[in-house]
């Protein structure tokens, strides 16, 4: 087991690389002259390359390269241009709350979704099994930022039972995370129930069933057990997603995480705290991963061995 941890984690060394020299281009990938475009068209020809010494960009593209990576050993991410703060403080600030909107979205797509698909997979062409599958179609057309101004309407207007947007309490959180995890929800539910379906089908679940087990110790010990790899991969998977997601639903709640920060940023023009927001949501995603590649070998041990 030991062997197979340090061999993932070797492996996501050259992953992050990779990640950082995606993000460190950012800028070069923008059309036109990035330098102008952030200071805006009334900007000086001092201004501009005052700035372009400060980015490292009249530097060749290996020697930024290694000298963003040493940066960001020490924690330094430059400064935003409009704020005129260091973008580790900025991004400090507003982490937080994507953090908290993220877990509470996985929690709710968790719950609901494996607890949906188990369901539909033990009684299937049921009318449970109908509803859910009719559900999880719904959840997978709608487009976040849609589903969240149909529950503002409908759960701040038409029943002011909750807030418009914004944060400070536990009810400023309801709407944002159902928004952003209905259609994480959808997903897990038909997973879910694909693989224990699956399993059910399997000899040792009937061979369980024919020694007397009961039903739910035979959906929860060797179904469920033995269905949960995909189902953790799909997590894994979602849990970035729904970060990404954060993008819009933060927008249209008003909801003060990275995201909004994100969309801030690019509206501002300030790509230094766009470089660093993107960073952060990257190297979320692959340390996800990472400790979902992890838990597979505690899930099946047999992994581990072939890892």
């Amino acid at each position: 087991m030991l062997t197979f941890i340090v061999r993932r984690l070797l492996l996501a060394v050259p992953v992050l690389l990779g990640v950082v020299f995606v993000v460190m281009l950012t800028v070069d990938l923008l059309p036109g002259d990035a330098v102008s475009l952030m200071l805006g068209e009334h900007s000086t020809p001092q201004a501009v390359a005052a700035l372009r010494d400060y980015l490292g960009l009249d530097k060749p593209l290996a020697t930024r390269y290694v000298q963003y990576v040493g940066r960001l050993l020490t924690g330094d991410l430059g400064r935003s241009i409009q704020q005129n703060r260091p973008v580790t403080a900025e991004l400090a600030e507003a982490w937080p709350a994507t953090l908290e909107l993220t877990l509470a979205a996985l929690v709710l797509a968790t719950v609901f979704g494996v607890t949906a698909g188990v369901v539909s997979a033990v009684w299937p062409s049921s009318l449970f099994d109908a509803v859910a599958r009719l559900g999880s179609l719904f959840g997978l057309s709608l487009p976040v930022f849609w589903t969240g101004l149909v529950l503002i309407v409908i759960f701040a207007w038409w029943l002011p039972w909750l807030p418009v947007g914004g944060t400070g309490s536990l009810a400023h959180l309801v709407l944002p995370a159902v928004a952003l995890a209905l259609p994480s929800t959808a997903m897990v539910a038909r997973m879910t129930r694909s693989s224990v379906l699956e399993v059910l089908r399997e000899d040792y679940v009937r061979t369980a069933r024919a020694k007397g087990v009961r039903e739910r110790w035979v959906v929860a010990k060797h179904a469920l057990r033995n269905a949960a790899i995909p189902v953790l991969t799909l997590l894994g998977l979602q849990a970035g997603q729904l970060m990404g997601g954060a993008v819009l639903t933060e927008t249209v709640f008003a909801w003060p995480g990275l995201g909004r920060l994100m969309v801030k940023a690019i509206f501002a023009r300030d790509y230094v705290l766009l470089q660093g927001a993107v960073l952060v949501f990257s190297l979320a995603f692959v340390l996800i991963n990472l400790l979902v590649d992890l838990s597979y070998g505690a899930l099946d041990p047999r992994v581990s061995k072939q890892g």
